[in-house]
C-alpha cells in the first residue's frame, strides 16, 4: 500500500499546495536558475491566491496527494486549459503543473498523479494533453517520455525575470 492518496483539491486546500508547488520548485531549480527569479516566479504563479482562484475555476482541476500518515500534502497536479503552450486544437487540455516532493521518488507517486490527471482529462473529453518542460530537467523530461508523452515544440517560458528553453511535449489520450 502506498504512503500517499490522492483527492481532489478545494480552495481550503491552496495554502498546502502552494507549499508543494514552492517547494518543489526551489528543490529543483536552486542553482539552476536565479535566486531572484525562482522567487519572483513563485510569487506570481505557486501563491495561495494562485492556487485558490485554480481550484475554484470549474475549466480546471486541481488534485493533491497527501500522507497517509498525519495528512501532509507531498505533491499535487493541474489540469487547465492549454496557456502558453503554443498551437493548439479542439480536445486539448494543458498538464500544467505536476510535482512530488523528492521524499516521494520512487515511490510511484509520480505515475499514479500522471494516471490521475490523464483519467480526469478524458472525463473532461480531452483528446490531447500537453505540457511544457524546461529543457535541461532531462529528468522531467526522462519521466514524460517514458509515459508516452512526445516532444513537439519548442518555446521561450519566462521565470522571473529571464527566459527559458523549454520543450512543449504532448500525449494522445
Amino acid at each position: 500500500m502506498p504512503d500517499w492518496r490522492l483527492r481532489q483539491a478545494s480552495v481550503d486546500d491552496a495554502a498546502a499546495v502552494a507549499l508543494v508547488a514552492q517547494a518543489c520548485f526551489l528543490a529543483t531549480f536552486a542553482g539552476v536558475l536565479a535566486g531572484p527569479d525562482i522567487l519572483a516566479h513563485l510569487a506570481g504563479k505557486s501563491s495561495a491566491d494562485v492556487f485558490a482562484r485554480w481550484a475554484a475555476d470549474d475549466a480546471a482541476v486541481l488534485t493533491l496527494a497527501e500522507h497517509i500518515r498525519g495528512g501532509a500534502p507531498v505533491g499535487y497536479t493541474l489540469l487547465t486549459p492549454p496557456d502558453e503552450v503554443g498551437e493548439t486544437r479542439p480536445g486539448d487540455i494543458e498538464l500544467r503543473r505536476i510535482y512530488a516532493l523528492s521524499t516521494m521518488h520512487g515511490t510511484g507517486l509520480g505515475a499514479a498523479l500522471l494516471a490521475q490527471a490523464v483519467a480526469d482529462a478524458r472525463n473532461r473529453g480531452a483528446r490531447r494533453m500537453l505540457l511544457g518542460v524546461f529543457a535541461g530537467n532531462l529528468r522531467a523530461r526522462r519521466f514524460y517520455e517514458r509515459e508516452g508523452f512526445v516532444a513537439i515544440a519548442e518555446r521561450r517560458f519566462k521565470v522571473g525575470a529571464t527566459l527559458h528553453d523549454d520543450f512543449v511535449y504532448a500525449l494522445e489520450l
